[in-house]
């Protein structure tokens, strides 16, 4: 397989009890390990790479521990975790890679929560809006996390150079989504909607945006779409792997970032089968 894999062992070094812990991320990288990917290790970003989308107050609050909810714990040291993730999203971007490092990100706004909601939903820093805006080429985003992506949607509404295009489960956390606004293309889908119905709404949600536009393709890729997780939309490997593929087909530069996914080896088997479905249509 030609994309790498961007990955830390120190990304596992907090948060073990949680639903999002290191162990989703860990038996992700051991299969695609075994699988034969090469892997490359990021540096953490910079304070001036996260002051393009996070609001200084908002840093400064995270560095002292000072930003906390009942699902983003201030956990000791979390600046320099996020700062690690958000590295990895800024080395992908530059290698077409993919990070799998945490936490993830699309759930934070300029100042953490966004949108009127009152949690992070497990996300400190905005990996992906942080690589987009530090790349500063015309993008397209698309969310194929669960739930929908209100942080970079906030970030990135009224850009002129950024579409961010989100298919997610409605009614679910956050609760936003609902309708596409501006920049902002939503699709709301019910739980459990299968592969067909998701696969017709991606082609569709594909058809109404103009490629030749952007210069790279952002993929914010969660898993909890699979059938059981905790956003289920009834995926299953297969659906990935026709997911990989439709994104090639956009023939643009494209880098992918680790949302959800809370089901390790499922997430790793997803990563492994989006890949290959990319890959093969290159």
């Amino acid at each position: 397989m030609n994309t790498k894999i961007i990955f830390a062992e120190k990304c596992l070094g907090y948060g073990a009890w949680h639903i999002e812990g290191p162990q989703r991320i860990k038996t992700a990288q051991e299969i695609l390990k075994e699988k034969g990917y090469q892997f490359l290790e990021p540096a953490p970003a910079t304070e001036e790479d996260l002051l393009k989308v996070h609001d200084a107050e908002y840093i400064w609050n995270l560095k002292k521990g000072l930003v906390e909810d009942a699902d983003t714990p201030a956990y000791d040291n979390i600046y320099e975790y996020a700062r690690l993730s958000a590295g990895s999203a800024l080395l992908a971007a530059k290698t077409n890679g993919f990070s799998i490092t945490r936490p993830p990100g699309h759930h934070a706004g300029k100042n953490g929560a966004a949108l009127g909601v009152h949690t992070r939903g497990f996300c400190y820093l905005n990996n992906i809006a942080i690589a987009v805006k530090n790349l500063n080429k015309p993008a397209l985003i698309l969310d194929i996390d669960g739930h929908h992506g209100n942080g970079t949607q906030e970030i990135f509404q009224g850009d002129a150079k950024t579409v961010y295009v989100s298919l997610h489960r409605h009614p679910h956390y956050p609760g936003t989504g609902a309708r596409t606004e501006g920049n902002s293309i939503n699709f709301p889908l019910p739980a459990d909607c299968g592969e067909n119905m998701y696969l017709k709404t991606l082609d569709h949600a594909l058809s109404m945006v103009d490629v030749n536009k952007f210069e790279v393709v952002a993929v914010s890729a969660g898993f909890d779409t699979h059938m059981g997780d905790l956003a289920s939309l009834g995926l299953t490997e297969n659906s990935y792997n026709e997911i990989g593929k439709r994104i090639a087909a956009l023939k643009k530069p494209t880098f992918f970032v680790l949302e959800g996914g809370y089901m390790g080896e499922k997430n790793g088997q997803d990563i492994d089968q989006l890949l290959r479905g990319f890959e093969a249509k290159q």
